[in-house]
């Protein structure tokens, strides 16, 4: 089983809405096989909690654009962690210290990514790659060069 093509609309619209407000490492898995509960995670994030906030207030206006109504939303009120639920696709948008702290890409590496269209960018309009295989030191850093990962002097 795969993503239906509801979940796999709803992730090219929220990720186009994110990467519209600039939100950084933009990637959708494909978690249909592995929970029932919904198709796809949509992940991004931002440098600071009013970013968080920007981007989550756009991802909701466009999905709403398109017929989708959150379910339900947490986080909203700290702007650290804002997890919104579509029930086909669950967004989560992180403040950037909870995106490498919590690693969810390291959690779900082993689910099948969803492709983006050309026009979802990250950050300033660069293609950011997350090392996912990074140890829990998080000694790997963000090559938005889309090169192999640069490794720290202790990694």
């Amino acid at each position: 089983m795969t993503a239906t093509d509801r979940a796999v609309e709803l992730v090219t619209v929220a990720a186009q809405a994110a990467s519209d407000k600039l939100a950084d490492h933009i990637i959708a898995f494909d978690v249909s096989e592995q929970l029932i509960i919904t198709d796809a995670f949509v992940l991004c994030s931002a440098p600071n909690d009013r970013q968080v906030k920007a981007i989550v207030d756009e991802i909701e206006d466009k999905l709403r654009g398109v017929g989708a109504k959150p379910m339900r939303r947490e986080g909203e009120r700290d702007g650290r962690w804002v997890l919104i639920d579509y029930g086909d696709i669950v967004v989560h948008v992180q403040h950037e210290e909870e995106r490498a702290f919590y690693a969810l890409e390291r959690i779900w590496r082993d689910c099948p990514t969803i492709a983006m269209p050309d026009t979802v960018s990250s950050g300033r309009g660069d293609m950011a790659v997350v090392d996912t295989s990074a140890a829990a030191d998080d000694s790997a850093t963000v090559n938005a060069t889309g090169a192999a990962p640069v490794r720290n002097a202790s990694g």
